[in-house]
């Protein structure tokens, strides 16, 4: 095979400002004191039920976990999410890669995302040069402290920006420090300063919109925030900053720090809102690995958990309070639903919209 790999250092990249954005977070921004929007009375009831379980579950110090895919971002709740982390009825929040992607182009210029129909034929998809330069600036700067991919874009939005150490300090700790635990890190940000020109000191990016991210929220309440990326699923690969290697190891942090959440997850709930793939696919690795040192440990596993799944799909038309389909019926292979229903605790499936879900399970708990 006389296959090349692609030379991706010669990818042509786009000022942000110059993408036609499909959204903005001034129009799709939900008034957290405003009437959500209206329910079936047996949904209604499901979530009435999650309130409740959501203020048991504090009251007994257990954790309420947050997973939950680009679109409720993109649908509006930042403000009520801001809400929920202030009163702690969240304790931990994980997203995946375009979760972050819309959560700084919109925290930057109060707009994001773009036609893939349009944009992939001109080569243009994804390569905006802001939002790849500023999100790998970020992870390449939260390694150099030891923080993983959430903690580090969070910081990056609410302290408008971040601060560099010079290439030869860099070099410097990798000579006199070679077997030290953030060599890794310090040679990819070493890297990446020789080849982009990244200067050191105070490198400044306001972000004009903060009140729109997610990420920003939940570092400025202290709440941990995780995001489980996949290498080449999302547009910050289409830049020539591209660094694989400081993807994954952010990711390797924040599946570490999502554990210790799944730690705190006795009596507790999760709420896997809108993330078909990512959501239980993380859960389930970090519940095994929960369990495995619990019982190394002679402590029992995980238990007295429950689970709300929310999507607008069907849930393949079947009855998931009923147990598991058979391989022949085409729920089986609903990965949103099946893993959830395996991992040891009870699981309710939803099939309504994200954000109004949010919206109403927030004023159910503020009033109860």
């Amino acid at each position: 095979m006389n296959t090349k790999p692609l030379d991706l250092t010669r990818l042509k990249v786009f000022p942000l400002e110059e993408r036609q954005s499909l959204t903005r977070a001034d129009d799709i921004l939900l008034d957290p004191d405003a009437p959500p929007a209206p329910c079936a009375p047996a949904v209604a009831d499901r979530i009435a039920e999650c309130a409740r379980r959501i203020k048991r579950a504090r009251e007994q110090g257990a954790g309420v976990i947050l997973i939950y895919g680009a679109h409720l971002l993109r649908n509006g709740t930042a403000a009520i999410l801001g809400r929920m982390m202030k009163n702690e009825w969240i304790t931990h929040l994980a997203t995946n890669g375009a979760g972050t992607i819309h959560d700084w182009e919109y925290a930057w210029l109060g707009r994001s995302t773009e036609s893939v129909r349009a944009n992939v034929p001109t080569g243009s998809f994804g390569s905006w040069d802001e939002t790849g330069r500023n999100i790998h600036l970020a992870i390449l700067a939260a390694a150099l402290r030891g923080d993983g991919y959430g903690v580090g874009l969070g910081r990056f939005i609410a302290e408008d920006g971040v601060d560099l150490p010079s290439a030869d300090d860099l070099e410097a700790a990798i000579r006199a420090e070679p077997s030290h635990p953030l060599t890794p890190a310090r040679a990819d940000a070493l890297l990446a300063i020789r080849a982009h020109g990244l200067p050191s000191g105070r490198i400044a990016v306001q972000h004009r919109w903060k009140h729109a991210s997610i990420l920003a929220q939940a570092f400025q309440h202290r709440i941990p925030m995780t995001v489980h990326p996949g290498v080449g699923y999302d547009i910050i690969a289409n830049h020539p900053i591209f660094n694989g290697a400081a993807i994954g190891r952010a990711a390797g942090i924040d599946f570490s720090l999502f554990g210790g959440s799944v730690e705190t997850l006795d009596h507790g709930v999760v709420l896997s809102v809108g993330s078909a793939i990512m959501g239980p696919q993380v859960f389930e690795k970090s519940l095994s690995c929960v369990n495995n040192l619990r019982l190394q440990d002679g402590r029992p596993i995980v238990s007295d958990h429950s689970f709300y799944v929310v999507d607008l799909q069907d849930g393949g038309g079947w009855d998931w309070s009923q147990g598991e389909p058979p391989k022949t019926n085409p729920a089986y292979y609903l990965r949103f639903c099946k893993s959830y229903a395996r991992m040891g605790g009870e699981m309710q499936y939803l099939q309504y919209d994200n954000a109004a879900f949010i919206h109403n399970l927030y004023q159910q708990v503020a009033s109860s």
